[in-house]
């Protein structure tokens, strides 16, 4: 009774999001990627208010990743709006990649407002192929919800290991699909057709910590949280892996 109250809840959401589809096809969602970025730039601060001591639980262990002489080059995969770079440690260089440009503007707000770091560049590029980029050119690679969005999960963290220098890690922050009996599963699975475009491709039931485990790392720190935030999206995995 459960699994059909499930889908028939699901197929409802797909149906209210027609018009959404509709207006992908006709090119609307071109108008939507300039929006999406103002909207993204305001949600940060409420997220990064509710999450911040676990941001910096997480942070803090970046600067263990330096090299002998101290410097420290991170690439942050769909920085967006630069919401994490004031957890970042004093004078490291950040190089930025987001597929969508109009973050642009928003990203160099932050970079205004972070000056204890070095802004390298801003890389309009999709994470599944980085090609700009030399194998094994940075020591930390930071992406926080972002593997919800991308096309494939499997590519994203084979190039990751590609960038990554030996000893290097991917830090990572995201949310992911809750345990099937859960009132939390429920709501996702059955919004996550309309939540796709609202949240400009973001899926809601992701299992992600599971293609981290088979990525090939050497070491994979991994915790799940409840965070406190929006119930949807609440379940978490945080941590970082050793190339």
């Amino acid at each position: 009774m459960r699994q059909c109250l499930l889908i028939a809840c699901r197929f409802l959401c797909s149906l209210l999001s027609l018009p959404l589809l509709l207006g992908q096809v006709f090119g609307l969602r071109a108008a939507y990627k300039r929006l999406f970025p103002l909207l993204a730039y305001k949600i940060t601060f409420s997220y990064n208010a509710k999450m911040n001591r676990m941001k910096k639980e997480l942070f803090r262990k970046v600067c263990n990743f330096a090299k002998s002489d101290g410097s420290l080059r991170l690439l942050e995969i769909g920085c967006g709006s630069g919401a994490n770079f004031q957890f970042y440690p004093y004078g490291c260089t950040v190089l930025c990649a987001d597929p969508n440009p109009h973050f642009e503007t928003y990203l160099k707000r932050s970079m205004d407002a972070n000056t204890h770091l070095t802004y390298e560049a801003f890389l309009i590029t999709s994470a599944e192929d980085m090609k700009e980029l030399d194998d094994e050119c940075v020591d930390v690679v930071v992406c926080t919800l972002v593997l919800c969005s991308v096309r494939d999960v499997k590519m994203v963290l084979r190039e990751v290991r590609r960038v990554l220098k030996t000893g290097g890690a991917f830090f990572f922050m995201e949310h992911v699909v809750s345990k099937p009996s859960t009132w939390t599963f429920f709501l996702q699975y059955t919004l996550e057709p309309l939540w796709f475009y609202i949240g400009d491709g973001c899926r809601i039931t992701r299992a992600t910590w599971k293609d981290l485990e088979k990525a090939g790392f050497s070491q994979l720190h991994l915790q799940h949280i409840q965070a406190p935030v929006t119930s949807v999206i609440r379940p978490h995995i945080m941590g970082y892996s050793i190339k």
